[in-house]
């Protein structure tokens, strides 16, 4: 066994996330530190893209800010992160949905997966 692995799954800290994939709404709760401060900021996007696996699993958010798109890459196992709450499951048929990038208004939507 690869000896960067075995050291990796020592000091992993697991932490319970919802299943979520590409397409889905979520928010993130992210801590971030002012100074002696630490406050959380919430982050509220589309997920473009689940990369990797293991310790090293990245997701990719973007949102609509003031008319601008914003992205943001989150490492899943990051001790800043508080929560991952899902608040829409889309259906999308690509796990990775950079075409988001180029629409705007109505064609940039997705449609919900209602269970």
């Amino acid at each position: 066994m690869d000896l960067m692995k075995v050291v990796e799954s020592e000091f992993a800290v697991k932490k319970d996330h919802p299943n979520f994939n590409a397409g889905d709404t979520v928010t993130v709760h992210y801590k971030i530190k002012e100074g002696s401060k630490e406050r959380i900021q919430n982050f509220r996007g589309v997920v473009l893209q689940r990369k990797s696996s293991g310790h090293n699993e990245t997701f990719t958010v973007r949102k609509m800010s003031g008319g601008i798109g914003v992205e943001r890459i989150f490492p899943l196992n990051s001790p800043f992160i508080e929560e991952i709450e899902v608040n829409k499951h889309g259906r999308v048929r690509r796990a990775r949905i950079f075409y988001l990038r180029s629409l705007t208004g109505k064609k940039a939507r997705i449609k919900e997966k209602r269970f």
